[in-house]
């Protein structure tokens, strides 16, 4: 039986295609990364270089892949990978990483590390180097269907709640309807008005929708892990929920990573083409915008500003239309400095939020975030994802900005349905 060095160590072997090859081959080791990485700057610690971050998987790729590390493997000049290396690194990839992808953006030779992180977790996770919290959602994920432990029962008992307090109508397990909207245990639990505007605005706008009570839960807790043997697992059961539904398209809710998963990433892990379109609710919003179905009315005076997820924004594309439904009601809207596809990562995403080790050092590196609102002096952040909305939150009440309040777009808009 291997032990789990040696499943890591296999793993890792495993990971290295052509794309990896491409670029550790094509990195100078410039650190120009560093400079993008807000838990760098925030930090002043090296070791949180992007590409630093990724040494477990360039090793194996030198030692297997070159002829000077296979020179010097054969001879026995190269230190052998330990479990001392791997436990190092699970803090640097899991804590000091939220996979944003800004260090993609600036590298002068186009080396996607996000991908090489993603890459450099398989290992770790196939080795056990997996922080408690997130090992433990992905059980959750597993067992219950929900990364916070949520079943059926706590679906509909929250629908129901939703239906009485708010008169609105949320249709559950329709077939045939034209959108199936995922959630994230987030928008059940603590953010349960996304819910219910989203059926304010399609019954505003003619549009058919429903929700599965089999399995709703939108955030694959096996990517943030670096499993993908759970990763398809979890994302087989939104595909299977889907097809029995028989929807045309499945709606990626508030979630960054989530919509990443299922737009982009989904059809590589199945292998195979989803039978349904894939869209994010602010493109979709921003479709019945354009198509004359989705009308506000009056105006949102405040001074506000929008925070861009990483994975809706510099991975997803989706940049015009949040500032386009905006730009309908918001009369004093203010960029920050650095925003759309470079703005910074409110620092929870790739699974650092599930990490309770990393709060120390989510919350310094939230720094960044605190500097552009103050730079703006706005009363209201707005943003479209779940995790994104809980780190802001949390960033805002340990810096006694809570004078800062958060919203959701999607419930902005409802607010102002004509």
């Amino acid at each position: 039986m291997s032990t789990p060095l040696e499943r890591g160590v296999e793993t890792l072997k495993a990971q290295i295609d052509a794309r990896v090859e491409s670029y550790f081959s094509s990195c100078t080791g410039c650190g120009v990364c560093a400079e993008a990485c807000l838990f760098y700057l925030e930090s002043g610690d090296p070791r949180y270089t992007p590409i630093y971050k990724t040494e477990p998987l360039r090793k194996v790729w030198k030692n297997e892949h070159t002829v000077m590390g296979k020179l010097a493997s054969g001879l026995g000049m190269s230190r052998p990978m330990t479990e001392a290396d791997l436990s190092d690194w699970e803090e640097l990839v899991y804590d000091g990483c939220s996979m944003c992808s800004r260090c993609s953006m600036v590298c002068p030779v186009g080396i996607d590390i996000a991908y090489l992180i993603r890459k450099t977790k398989e290992g770790l996770a196939a080795a056990g180097f997996v922080p408690e919290g997130l090992q433990t959602a992905g059980e959750r994920a597993l067992e219950f269907g929900s990364p916070m432990g949520l079943t059926e029962k706590s679906l509909r008992n929250a629908i129901s709640a939703l239906e009485k307090e708010e008169g609105v109508s949320i249709p559950i397990d329709v077939e045939g309807a034209e959108y199936l909207c995922m959630l994230s245990s987030a928008e059940v639990v603590m953010y349960s008005e996304y819910i219910s505007a989203l059926a304010r605005i399609f019954e505003a706008a003619g549009v058919t929708w429903t929700i599965s009570s089999k399995y709703f839960e939108a955030t694959n807790t096996g990517v943030q892990k670096g499993d993908s043997r759970l990763a398809r697992q979890l994302l087989e059961r939104v595909v299977d929920v889907a097809t029995e539904l028989k929807v045309k398209t499945l709606i990626s809710p508030e979630c960054g990573h989530a919509y990443t998963t299922f737009r982009w990433d989904g059809p590589n892990i199945l292998g195979r083409e989803f039978p349904f379109k894939v869209v994010h609710i602010l493109e979709l919003l921003d479709q019945l915008r354009a198509e004359g179905k989705l009308k506000t009315t009056g105006s949102f005076d405040e001074r506000l500003t929008y925070h861009d997820p990483c994975n809706i924004c510099r991975r997803g594309g989706v940049l015009a239309q949040p500032r386009q439904l905006l730009n309908q009601f918001a009369t004093n809207f203010v960029e920050m400095d650095e925003h759309g596809d470079m703005n910074w990562c409110c620092g929870g995403g790739g699974g650092v939020s599930s990490n309770e080790r990393a709060e120390p050092l989510r919350l310094k590196v939230f720094n960044i975030k605190k500097r552009q609102l103050e730079a703006l002096n706005v009363s209201t952040l707005v943003t479209a994802c779940s995790n994104c909305r809980t780190m802001l939150e949390e960033g805002l009440e340990h810096y006694d900005m809570e004078n800062v309040e958060v919203i959701g777009l999607t419930e902005l808009i409802a607010d102002h349905l004509e």
